[in-house]
């Protein structure tokens, strides 16, 4: 592998010219020709769930009052501004408004489903036939249908917004490119500092940060691209693209140009250096960029479409990335000749930093007292994370605030009964339509109405305040017809003009919970235990469930479903709880066999992965201690212990892969204290300058992107991978990695031919020998 790696090297020097213009090509062109990734971003969980999920399985029976998905509908709520009710000229211009909107590109029906019992609010249902691939046809409608507002003369007293979940992804749409544009500006500026501070020198902070830039601005529109094939991209995987490739790019760029200074230091001249490095890291970063892909890639076996939606998305941005690294880095390196550190330029002969080659001195002589700290640290923290509660299944339901979709929700709260603008739908189907037989209403009603859990209803039989007799609502169907059709102000004349008022509005209300064949009914309700997508609501999915089948049998229905936030959030719970146990044993096991290939043993690969289990377990008690013990939340992102488990698995494997192939390598001319004492001392800065880029860019992940919709469960994420990856690069790998290494001795490389060759150097060398090390002052 090492001669694949030093050919590729060879050649991106002596093309680098080439290399760096296709490379820039490629980014360009990605950005001119491809979609912006914020259009494809969706942070509605319940879009995430199967099809077979009972929540969607309910949302289908619901389907003769919503179509195919309801997220396709978008309301416009009309409000008078002096509180007063709607006069003929503001209920005029509703009606113009409510013309114009059906006959909108992708609108397949619009109309005027209620009027507030206050008089002083219209509420206008659009019904659209969009794309569910990416929000770029949901934007462009819902811009289309504000643009109507100014257009239909509308009094200066009428205001109108829009609301729903439509509007509200529209406008988080437009939110994530606000946000994912500061996450990269921030995350720039922090490596840019980061890297002067460590190297001391402009030129290798240029070509360590560039070649991630570049991979950025063309990878992010690839993935909006493959987006389209219907692969859910949520904000947090947008976020997280941002953060892994100028975090993990930033890694590889920094392996390089640590090791184009050691072979500086070796006498080689720049070219060769270049090429050495390629082929010495090289397979070091493969294989980095395999684990991470690996595990990603098994999270399309998730059946939670948040978790699946990472694997291809981040796959593609860490592939793009680690191809840029053996290729536009060295490149990079070559056009920037003996300037790349400059104002200081490494000297044959110098020493690398003698800093590392201490605390590895002290490790390699105290093993048992370093494993037993490292140890101790982790499991410290690791003791809160058995505190951990999972919240935050809502998502980002809630719209931007400030959004026009904040001020429609805001409307609808003020005017509208809370069952009518975030209700619980508890659906039934019936084999004959209730317009010929209304008295299975009645026995479904009495049964619903003895649940403690809903404060009100809005029923077939009452639908609007106003109740109906089944005997009622048979004969208004036979004298009105569909109700439907039925306008909102009633005829003078014809079969309508002779029905009482209340009558007319109630059987015309029946629309929203009746379906036009009679056979399909729901019930919208609202949770006594306060918002639907509320930890407490979510709780009480089981009941609502166990109560609306008790409803069913008792009213002779073929079929019953619960549909609405809380059900489709409590199934986001089931289906995350079950990825976890099913995936975590697939990642550790794929990434054990890379382990088990690239160092050639079957024993180092088992401690390297329990160690970042336990860095996990820790990273997830200091998320505990600082959100929920500190902050007082009541818990974290039902999401944190998934991610981080893959996240830290992967990325915290990056860091054990540098140091042990590494230590490997050396293990073939020194013995193994020596050989670890050298790997130390020669990749310490080099990790642990990587670990705080990649540390930093996630505090930046959790500070950006705290500020959106989604920002207490982004701010989590953040702060637990960010702890993470510093346990791995400060805990981990300086005292747990090298100490196992060494009380192990000849067995981390069983059953390779180097656990036989130590087997020889310590059966002839007796005890082996301490490793004197220099006591120079480090030199940069």
């Amino acid at each position: 592998m090492s001669s694949l790696f030093a050919a590729t090297g060879r050649f991106s020097v002596r093309h680098r010219w080439f290399v760096l213009a296709v490379w820039l090509v490629l980014a360009v062109a990605s950005v001119r020709l491809l979609p912006s990734l914020a259009t494809a971003v969706n942070n509605n969980n319940t879009q995430f769930l199967p099809a077979s999920a009972p929540s969607n399985v309910a949302a289908r029976l619901a389907s003769p009052f919503y179509g195919a998905s309801n997220n396709d509908d978008v309301f416009v709520v009309a409000a008078t501004r002096d509180h007063q009710p709607l006069d003929a000229a503001e209920l005029a211009a509703i009606g113009r408004l409510t013309t114009r909107a059906a006959r909108l590109p992708h609108a397949r029906s619009a109309r005027i489903t209620e009027i507030s019992g206050d008089k002083q609010a219209a509420q206008v249902e659009i019904r659209a036939s969009l794309s569910q691939t990416t929000n770029t046809p949901d934007v462009h409608f819902v811009h289309a249908l504000r643009e109507l507002f100014s257009q239909v003369g509308a009094p200066r007293n009428l205001a109108l917004h829009t609301a729903g979940d439509l509007a509200i992804t529209a406008d988080q749409a437009h939110q994530a490119g606000g946000i994912g544009s500061r996450t990269e500006y921030l995350s720039i500026v922090l490596i840019v500092v980061l890297l002067l501070a460590v190297f001391r020198s402009p030129l290798a902070t240029l070509a360590t940060l560039l070649p991630a830039v570049v991979v950025l601005l063309g990878a992010e529109p690839v993935v909006a691209e493959v987006a389209r094939l219907g692969i859910g991209i949520s904000s947090i995987t947008q976020l997280l693209l941002i953060v892994l490739v100028l975090g993990a790019g930033t890694d590889y760029g920094l392996f390089l140009v640590f090791r184009v200074r050691e072979e500086l230091r070796h006498g080689l001249d720049h070219h060769a250096a270049v090429v050495r490095a390629v082929e010495r890291v090289g397979p070091s970063i493969a294989f980095s960029a395999a684990t991470v892909v690996a595990a990603l890639l098994s999270l399309l076996l998730a059946t939670f479409g948040v978790y699946h939606g990472l694997a291809i998305p981040l796959s593609i941005g860490i592939a793009i990335m680690v191809l840029a690294g053996v290729t536009l880095v060295p490149a990079i390196l070559a056009i920037l000749g003996r300037a790349l550190f400059w104002p200081v330029a490494p000297v044959a002969g110098q020493r690398s930093s003698g800093a590392w080659g201490r605390v590895a001195g002290r490790v390699v002589r105290r093993p048992v007292p370093a494993l037993a700290v490292g140890v101790a640290v982790l499991f410290c923290l690791a003791g809160f994370a058995f505190g951990f509660r999972a919240s935050g299944f809502g998502g980002g339901i809630a719209p931007p605030a400030g959004s026009d979709s904040a001020k429609g929700q805001a409307l609808l709260v003020e005017h509208f009964s809370l069952a009518s603008i975030n209700p619980v739908n508890l659906v039934l189907r019936y084999a004959r339509p209730v317009w010929l037989d209304a008295t299975p209403l009645a026995a479904a009603a009495t049964a619903i109405d003895r649940s403690p859990l809903y404060s009100s209803l809005i029923q077939p039989l009452d639908p609007n305040g106003t109740a109906i007799s089944p005997h009622e609502l048979v004969q208004l169907h036979r004298l009105l017809g569909p109700p439907g059709r039925l306008p909102a102000v009633q005829p003078t004349s014809g079969p309508g003009a002779h029905v009482a008022p209340a009558a007319y509005q109630a059987y015309r209300a029946t629309t929203q919970v009746v379906s036009a064949s009679g056979r399909t009914v729901q019930f919208l309700a609202s949770l006594r235990v306060g918002s639907p997508d509320s930890n407490a609501a979510v709780a009480e999915v089981p009941a609502m469930r166990a109560d609306l089948a008790r409803a069913a049998a008792r009213s002779g229905a073929a079929a019953a479903g619960v549909a609405g936030d809380s059900p489709s959030l409590y199934d986001v719970r089931s289906a995350s709880e079950a990825d976890l146990l099913h995936i975590v044993p697939i990642a550790v096991l794929v990434i054990g066999i890379l382990l088990a290939l690239l160092l050639r043993s079957l024993v180092a690969p088992l401690y390297l992965v329990v160690s970042v289990a336990v860095s996990y377990l820790a990273s997830l008690g200091a998320a505990v201690v600082v959100f929920e013990v500190a902050g007082g939340a009541y818990g974290l992102s039902f999401v944190l212990p998934f991610l981080m488990f893959v996240f830290l698995l992967a990325l915290g494997e990056d860091y054990n892969i540098l140091v042990m192939s590494r230590i490997r390598e050396e293990a073939h001319e020194l013995t193994l204290r020596e050989a670890v004492v050298r790997a130390i001392e020669v990749t310490g800065t080099t990790v642990t300058s990587a670990g705080l880029v990649l540390a930093g860019t996630f505090l930046v992940f959790a500070i950006a992107g705290g500020t959106g919709s989604e920002g207490a469960q982004i701010r989590e994420i953040g702060v637990g991978l960010a702890v993470g990856v510093a346990l791995d690069t400060f805990v981990v790998r300086t005292m747990l990695v090298p100490a196992m290494v060494v009380l192990l001795g000849r067995w981390n490389w069983w059953p390779s031919a180097l656990h036989l060759r130590h087997g020889v150097l310590e059966a002839s060398a007796g005890t082996p020998r301490h490793v004197e090390l220099a006591v120079e002052p480090p030199v940069t």
